[in-house]
């Protein structure tokens, strides 16, 4: 009698694992859910055992500190953190900058490529990140680099501590009834969804592709955002970041510029 066990992962599906887990990197819960498109029934704890006895699990060399945080219901819109990530090396000998703007509630993400950081740029930025958003944003949480705040910068230098000089975000923010918040200084864990979806970024789009130009990484960018916000989260029960805004059944409200 052949001593196999009959419930045992067909070799089929474990090679279907291998192959998912190489092209897109994805966590077992996530294998599982394009397993399922598959028609492809297995549990994720099958997936995860398969993965760490094909040693193609994560390894870490440092033992992460677990903290607790307790966790606020949003709503989209009510916070969206933003952020700056640069594009890895130059194209056509220039270095360019990914603006991103991503919904805590729902991960809906907007990504701009800019050629310079500045005060400028970030105001611009939200401008476009409020026209695109399918809600309306009534607050953003930002660090603290000079492009966003001068907080611990241009206040201290002011000539009148009582009146500081305010960061032109800070001024936009006031006309257009927007919170600015920011992460406590050297804590970027605070940012973390924006932080999270930066490191997505780096997985799946520029450590796969290389750019002939800005026009050309422009374009890859756009799409991979569109991708992106099509991609199912483990952080939203499966759904992707459309399909969550589609449940709350929103009306786009009309974002004013100021």
């Amino acid at each position: 009698m052949p001593k196999t066990n009959p419930k045992e992962t067909s070799i089929r599906i474990k090679e279907r694992i291998r192959e998912i887990r190489k092209e897109k990197g994805e966590c077992a819960l996530k294998i599982k859910w394009d397993l399922e498109d598959e028609n492809i029934d297995i549990h994720e704890r099958t997936v995860g055992k398969i993965l760490k006895a094909e040693d193609l699990v994560k390894k870490y060399r440092i033992k992460r500190i677990k903290y607790k945080y307790i966790k606020a219901e949003l709503s989209p819109g009510e916070l969206v953190e933003i952020d700056v990530k640069y594009v890895p090396g130059r194209i056509e000998n220039k270095r360019y900058f990914q603006f991103t703007a991503t919904d805590v509630s729902g991960r809906w993400r907007h990504l701009e490529i800019y050629e310079e950081q500045s005060n400028y740029h970030s105001v611009e930025f939200l401008k476009e990140a409020m026209k695109r958003a399918p809600f309306q944003i009534k607050a953003i949480k930002t660090d603290n680099h000079s492009i966003f705040t001068n907080r611990y910068t241009g206040y201290l230098k002011s000539s009148d501590p009582t009146n500081p000089k305010l960061h032109p975000l800070d001024i936009f923010c006031v006309a257009n009834g927007i919170a600015h918040y920011s992460i406590d200084k050297g804590k970027p864990s605070q940012n973390g969804t924006v932080e999270r979806s930066h490191g997505s970024d780096q997985q799946r789009l520029y450590a796969k592709e290389t750019f002939d130009n800005v026009e050309h990484l422009r374009y890859r960018v756009r799409l991979w955002n569109m991708y992106y916000n099509n991609l199912r989260h483990c952080g939203l029960n499966g759904k992707s970041p459309n399909q969550f805004l589609e449940d709350y059944q929103l009306t786009k409200p009309t974002n004013v510029c100021a």
